[in-house]
């Protein structure tokens, strides 16, 4: 169980790994573990799985095809990018597995809009007032389920009924880069303000992007999280949130290191997690998509569907599920956008049920009730 002081504590030597991106963590009555990635600004999922097979691919995409053109295929018509090198050795383990072409209900192309959907499981933004996964909370065994957030405030996926504590250290107002080395200089020789100092410095590196310092930030963020949901008496479920996705310019070399971060942050996991990685489930969504063709400044523009990626031991991974609707021009999401053909809801509401062994129309119903599908998503976790 935590409590404040010992998160208070916690933070203090989570904060030294200079970690970027924003943690949330929940705790429930069960043995397997659950992790949720929020691609925060859209992912482009046709740069990350590309569907290389098929015969619009390189020339709707132009550039944004190139790294594709030795990357590793995953099967006859999917590759996956070169710089998810530890991904790709999950999937042929059969560890890992993504579903393309899928998206939330919502339809418009606001992040925040979005966002806020596809957090509270809505159709329309703001129309539900708690997250998921905070449901989800309610679904699980009631062993004095707790959750909480380290982040400046809880995410919405984890906001609602269920208590959900938060830890939130000073923020720094916006200041330049050498005023605060300066201070920081400034501070070395007194161990209570260096301390205090360090870390609000940290705190402000909480908003970076996941790529940040060459994706460092994101391995500890991974170590971190595993530290946290690996004790009998720790977190079982967790929230992190990623940004620096919003690949508007120049998303060749932006986008690979965003990739190589995720990629760093899901090694650092699996490594940290050890024997419990059989029992782990990750999943990794984002708000919505990105267009399909380039824009006049080597970027996309917000789009609509986008990859889903799931990983840990728990997945019956191997697989890349898709109803592909196609790139050719007549068939995309009006003439910009890959078509969603699939309800990222009703994969997660399917996963987390056979992951955790719930009712699957109730998971559905319950954390998503805008969902379109008919039913939950089947056989994507192993009993």
């Amino acid at each position: 169980m935590f409590d404040r002081r010992k998160i208070l504590g916690l933070g203090a030597a989570g904060l030294a790994l200079g970690f970027a991106p924003h943690i949330a963590f929940a705790r429930a009555a069960t043995h397997r573990r659950f992790i949720f990635i929020l691609q925060r600004g859209a992912a482009d999922g046709l740069g990350t799985i590309a569907p290389v097979g098929d015969p619009a691919f390189d020339r709707q995409r132009g550039p944004l095809a190139e790294p594709f053109a030795t990357a590793e295929k995953l099967d006859g018509m999917f590759a996956i990018h070169p710089a998810l090198a530890t991904i790709g050795g999950m999937y042929r383990a059969r560890e890992a597995m993504f579903v393309h072409a899928v998206a939330s209900p919502y339809r418009e192309r606001s992040h925040f809009d979005g966002q806020n959907a596809l957090e509270t499981g809505s159709a329309q933004p703001y129309a539900i007032k708690d997250g998921w996964m905070n449901r989800l909370l309610g679904l699980l065994p009631s062993d004095q389920a707790r959750a909480i957030a380290v982040a400046a405030t809880v995410p919405m996926a984890l906001r609602g009924g269920v208590e959900v504590a938060s830890y939130a250290p000073s923020a720094l107002p916006d200041a330049s880069d050498d005023l605060i080395a300066r201070v920081t200089q400034l501070y070395e020789g007194d161990a209570q303000l260096h301390a205090l100092w360090a870390q609000a410095t940290a705190t402000r590196m909480l908003t970076g992007d996941l790529a940040a310092d060459q994706g460092r930030n994101a391995a500890a963020t991974g170590a971190l999280a595993a530290r946290l949901v690996t004790p009998d008496n720790g977190a079982r479920v967790a929230m992190i949130e990623t940004g620096g996705w919003d690949t508007h310019a120049g998303q060749v070399g932006r986008l690979a290191a965003q990739l190589k971060a995720l990629d760093a942050m899901l090694g650092a996991l699996r490594q940290g997690l050890g024997p419990l990685w059989t029992r782990t489930l990750v999943i990794v969504a984002t708000e919505f998509g990105r267009t399909v063709r380039a824009n006049g400044t080597g970027g996309t523009d917000h789009g609509t569907a986008s990859v889903a990626m799931l990983m840990g031991g728990a997945v019956a991974g191997g697989r890349v599920v898709a109803d592909w609707p196609g790139l050719a021009d007549a068939m995309l999401y009006e003439d910009r956008d890959l078509k969603a053909t699939g309800d990222v809801n009703a994969v997660i509401a399917g996963a987390l049920a056979e992951h955790f062994g719930i009712d699957a129309p109730r998971s559905l119903a319950a954390l998503f009730p805008a969902s379109r599908a008919k039913r939950p998503s089947e056989g994507l976790v192993r009993a």
